[in-house]
Parts: structure tokens; sequence; C-alpha cells
């Protein structure tokens, strides 16, 4: 990428303003596209009202909104006059949000309608400047959501919006954002319950998205539709800078990407790229394909013959690719290990998937390939300019923690010198706490996280993610969590209710009948799922879990939620 000359995202929009000016940019579904001009037309002028608001090199800004084109010119306006955004999970509950607003210090916040509540009743010394993200209002201090409610309903008359900017940028000149400028502060909410400010440089992002960009091909007639959180790294860097980079055009959904809303925005974007975690496509396996396949007991036991089944996946595969409106080249899943069965599935149907690792401390991705560089259960190769390595590695396996070095792994924790320590070796690894395994052709395998391994009896390591994996897998299974009681191991299952509902029709049963079958299909379940694991990592017992279990953005199960 020898057009960019710094690792900048200055350096990255002015390129890409330039080189696609007329190409559209961002936009939301069936509403007016916005062009590379007029995107950083947009981004000047935020950038210029920040500075007239005081905001000066070096001062965080939050965002806290649903993804939305506004969402992605703020966050360039900001880290382009070499201020730090700091997106929000809007997950967080409302003292989280504060919490964050006030250990970052920020001094402005661009916040959407639907999230303003999360915010009124914010106490914070540093928080000088809020704008309503929907359409660069500027709310006045005091404000109230429902008054807020009223002002939208009435079409924002008593709120000044930020002026365009025909007049030529007044922010910081390009050399006064440097490489190593920090671009972003991240609060992760992990599944281990701990929230940390993830420090990133603009090389940390600029280079994870030039080294995907080596990695995968993306040109400016690349459509992107987006159904990932922007908060998060995997939609930020490579939902965002990415395209941005090469000139292609992402559009938004202006609603929650249920099946109702994604089915017809598939259809009319045609999307060539999509970024998804594992649970949207296991869901539509599960929900959707399998179901087809075990309708009809002759198909049943059809599938269970290889070839048979290679020749189903075909015929579904290529079903499923219209209802992703027919033009996909690429659907890259990460943020968490994907399905056996269901990747099975993908590989044999010929979709064109991709999966990829990696962490917000490293910008995000790790290792990967394109569609055509898939191997099955692995998370692909080191990707350009990176290092990966096992530490201590099992002589029988080679399993070890993964340490990760490169241009994309973060500074560090933000006002937390001590866990940035502990997450680096002393000669400068970044300590991921996945165990992994390298193959001899250069393959990554995550085998799970360190913290999660549990210590069998006999002193093996039992990963319970794998038998999750292999849970999920059945029918009458929605999501599964292996955690230990006493010397046990216990099978937390949330039940799949509509399969089981419509097998054995339980909803007209009495309560007493319908938890006579549910008890039925766990004890069936257990003895189902011990022939398919090591005799040392046998469940012991199944508990039902009455509700879905609670998840991160990247729909990772907070594990901390439920060990006992």
């Amino acid at each position: 990428m020898s057009e960019l000359k710094k690792m900048t995202l200055l350096h990255v929009l002015n390129n890409s303003a330039e080189k696609f000016a007329d190409r559209p940019a961002v936009s939301f579904l069936d509403r007016p596209k916005i062009t590379y001009r007029e995107f950083k037309s947009k981004v000047d002028s935020i950038s210029s009202f920040l500075k007239d608001e005081g905001v000066i090199a070096g001062d965080k800004v939050a965002i806290l909104s649903e993804n939305q084109p506004n969402w992605g010119i703020v966050y360039f306006a900001i880290t382009t006059m070499g201020a730090i955004a700091v997106p929000i999970m809007t997950e967080f509950h409302s003292t989280e949000v504060h919490h964050i607003l006030r250990h970052s210090e920020s001094k402005a916040i661009f916040v959407s309608a639907k999230y303003f509540n999360k915010i009124e009743d914010a106490d914070v010394d540093s928080l000088l400047t809020t704008v309503l993200l929907d359409d660069f209002s500027v709310i006045p201090a005091n404000t109230k959501s429902d008054f807020l409610k009223e002002v939208i309903a009435g079409g924002k008359k008593e709120f000044a919006k930020i002026k365009e900017a025909a007049l030529k940028f007044v922010g910081l000149l390009p050399g006064q954002v440097e490489e190593d400028s920090i671009a972003l502060i991240l609060y992760t909410s992990g599944t281990t319950g701990h929230s940390k400010g993830v420090i990133l440089t603009h090389k940390n992002i600029v280079s994870d998205a030039l080294s995907t960009l080596n990695m995968v091909h993306v040109d400016s007639n690349t459509r992107f539709l987006s159904m990932l959180p922007l908060f998060h790294t995997i939609e930020s860097t490579l939902g965002l800078v990415v395209p941005i980079i090469k000139g292609a055009s992402v559009t938004y959904l202006d609603k929650p990407p249920t099946a109702a809303a994604l089915l017809p925005a598939l259809l009319k974007v045609k999307p060539t790229v999509m970024l998804a975690v594992p649970l949207i496509i296991e869901k539509i396996f599960r929900n959707k394909i399998l179901p087809e396949f075990n309708k009809k007991a002759i198909v049943r036991g059809l599938y269970k013959i290889p070839t048979v089944r290679k020749r189903l996946h075909k015929i579904a595969g290529k079903k499923l690719m219209q209802t992703f409106g027919g033009e996909l080249e690429m659907f890259c899943i990460g943020g968490a290990s994907l399905a056996a069965d269901v990747e099975r599935f993908l590989n044999e149907a010929g979709f064109p998937y991709a999966i990829g690792y990696g962490l917000t401390e490293t910008s995000p991705l790790v290792t990967g390939t394109g569609p055509q560089g898939v191997r099955l259960r692995s998370a692909g190769k080191v990707m350009q300019w990176m290092e990966v390595k096992i530490d201590n590695p099992d002589p029988k396996n080679g399993e070890g923690e993964v340490l990760i070095k490169g241009p994309n792994v973060m500074k560090g924790y933000y006002r937390d010198p001590e866990k940035t320590k502990e997450v680096f070796t002393e000669d400068g690894w970044f300590k991921s706490g996945d165990l992994g395994v390298i193959d001899k052709d250069g393959y990554l395998f995550i085998k799970g996280r360190s913290k999660n391994v549990i210590i069998g009896p006999n002193g093996k390591n039992i990963y319970p993610e794998e038998i999750e994996s292999i849970i999920n897998e059945f029918p009458y299974v929605a999501e599964s969590l292996v955690i230990t009681r006493g010397d046990q191991l216990i099978a937390k299952i949330y039940p799949n209710f509509d399969e089981i509902d419509q097998e054995f029709k339980i909803q007209r049963l009495t309560e007493p009948k319908a938890r006579e079958i549910i008890n039925k299909i766990f004890s069936d379940l257990l003895i189902q799922i011990n022939t398919r694991v090591n005799t040392f990592s046998r469940i012991n017992k199944i508990v039902e879990q009455r509700e879905p279990f609670e998840k991160t953005p990247t729909q990772k199960i907070k594990r901390y939620l439920y060990v006992e």
C-alpha cells in the first residue's frame, strides 16, 4: 500500500477521499449514499467543531451509538484531528458508561437518541459537550430523555446543528498525527467479567487493516453489509477502515439485524463481503437448514451417509448463497469458535467462508485466510508483519499459550500499568490467554482459554469449549456451558424449545408431562455426549438453563457469571 505515506487514519482518509471522491462510502439501507468526498467534508466539519469546543490532540471523545453512517464519520473526525476516540459498548449499563466517561476523562460524547438515557444523569466533570450523533445536534446540558424524544418528534428545531464546513479543514496538520499517536481506547467486556481500556494507536489499526488486505481481495466495487457492532474492532477495523482504504461501500441497517430486517437487505445490497460472529451462521444452520434434513425419516437416514450428506450440503449451500443475495465472495467469521458441524456444512456446501483469530488487544486480526485457504477447525495462518509462537508447548500435543508480536499489538491498558505488565512477557510478547497449537503447515488451531481449562482428577486438561462444541451439535440444544461442581463435570444446557416442540408438541402437554419429556431428552443426550468425548472429559450431569446465557457483544457466553 505505497499510496499511504504513513500508517495513520488521517492518511487513509485523505488518500481515499482523493482517489475515490465520487464513489459511495457509507449509507443506510434505502437512503442516499454518502460519497467519499461528502464523507471527508463531514469529517472535517466535526473535527473543526470539536476544535472550537476546546478539544485538542490527546483529548478523549466518546461514542455511544448503534451502527449508522455517522458513527464512522465521527470515528474519523476524532482520530484524524489527533484526539482519541472512546467507543462504548451499547450493552453496558448506565453505571458502567458513567465509569468509562470518568475513567477516560472524555471531554465530549457523541450519543444516539436510542442510548441518550444512559448518559442523561452522568456526573462527569471532564465532559463539556454532548452531541446527538443521529443528526449532529448539540444537546444542551441537563437535557432529559423525555424532552429529547419530544424534540426529535418535533424535528429537533430547538437544538443547533453543527454547521457543514464549506471552508478548508482547520484541524491539526497531517504531521501532528503520527503512527504512534493513540487513536482509540476500547473498554472491553470480556468473558471473565473484567473491563479494561485497550489503547490502540493509528499504526495498530492501519497495519492490521493493511495486513488483512494483503490476505483477501477488496476493491472499490466491494459491497459490505454491516451486522456487527462498530464499537468492536472486528467491525471498526475490518468492516470500516478496510473498506475505506479500498474505496468500497458499507451499508448499515436502521434496525437490529433480525431475520425480518436482514433478509430483504441481503437481496437489495447483494453484499460481496460480510463479517459475522459464529452464532449468526450457527442459528441459520440449526434453525433453517438442519431441520429440512431431519424432516423426513428417509432423508434423515440418508444424511448419515457421508457422500449423500455432502450432496445435500451442496444443494443447501446454493440456496444459502441466494439467500445472501447471490454475489457473496467472502463471509468472514470471528470473535468466537465456530461449531464443528456448522463449519463442516459450510465447507462441504462450497460456501465462501473464512475464519480469523484475534483479540481487541491485537486490533483485532492475527491469523486468517481467504475462503480458498481455509482448513477445517483452523483459525488460519499468521498475517503479514506479525509473529505467533506457542509458549511452553505440551511435549505430547504441542499445545500451549498463544503469544503474539507485531505492529498491531496494543500499547497497553489505559491507566493500568500492572495489568499491562501482566499480559506481556519480558521480551515483549503479548500473552493472549488462549491455548493453541500450530501444525506443520503453519495453521493455528485454538483449543480454548487458558483460564477456562479444567484439570481433571487424573491431571488431564479438559477444554470446556471443545465439549460445548460437541453438545451444541445436537438438535435439541440451543447453547451450553460446561463447568465443574465439586469434582463433577456439569453441562448447563439451554434447550432448543422450537425443535423440541416441533417433535413432541410439548406446548400442548401438561407441565409434568412436558418435564418428563425434557428429562428423557437430557438423559439420552448425556449418553450420546459421553460416547463422543474422551473418557476423562465425560459429563456427570446435565442441568437445564432456564434462560439464554448472558453474552458479550461477540456472542461469547460470560462464563464468570455461571462458575459455581
